[in-house]
């Protein structure tokens, strides 16, 4: 649920502490502050030292979707960059963030004589496709209880909280349905009715999941 790239971030800090002046410097936001915004031209790639944000898009009737929650080491504005196109979407702080600004003419550089790193980005690129495709395929195949508890779980097992709308926004539901499925799980004596807390363990989350996937 919550990207992370430790080893594109160690490359990062190396190359930092070798390379004096204002080719990589560090930028700090606060929740709610926007890194990228979407439709805006870029001039720096990004990779986040520490905190949590998140990737959406927002469609022309002004709904949002979700497209991942980005943690310490993830790459933003690389597309950007590689398509010469500007901000397909919008990077939101959710925590205190801390990035990396990387110039372009420093990245290009990076890309071009450093295979280790043009290897991590590869592999970046190929694994968003994959959870893309994946989660729409999950969510399409199983109802919305299933997709929510799959959420929640998450959200338990990296100790975070979010906003409703994020949850809802990352389902890509609206709130009312989403408020729905919830009402639907806390009649069951699933969830806690005054937060996202599961009333069972994790061999019986997957116990239930596992019904549904039958």
């Amino acid at each position: 649920m919550i990207r992370n790239n430790l080893a594109i971030l160690n490359i990062i800090e190396q190359y930092q502490t070798n390379k004096k002046g204002a080719d990589v410097f560090l930028k700090t936001l606060e929740p709610g502050e926007k890194l990228l915004q979407q439709g805006t031209t870029l001039h720096y790639v990004y990779v986040i030292r520490e905190g949590i944000s998140k990737c959406y898009l927002t469609e022309n009737n002004g709904k949002d979707f979700i497209f991942e929650f980005l943690g310490a080491g993830e790459i933003v504005g690389e597309i950007e960059f590689i398509k010469h196109t500007r901000c397909l979407c919008n990077i939101e702080a959710l925590t205190s963030l801390t990035v990396y600004c990387i110039t372009y003419d420093y990245f290009s550089q990076l890309i071009r004589i450093n295979q280790p790193f043009n290897t991590l980005l590869l592999d970046v690129l190929v694994t968003r496709i994959y959870h893309t495709s994946e989660r729409a395929s999950y969510q399409q195949r199983y109802p919305a209880e299933y997709n929510t508890l799959k959420l929640l779980s998450l959200l338990a097992a990296h100790q975070i909280v979010l906003s409703k709308k994020d949850l809802a926004d990352y389902l890509a539901v609206s709130i009312r349905s989403f408020n729905r499925t919830l009402k639907d799980l806390r009649n069951k004596s699933i969830l806690h009715p005054e937060d996202f807390n599961l009333y069972m363990d994790k061999v019986e989350l997957n116990k239930l999941l596992h019904q549904y996937e039958d």
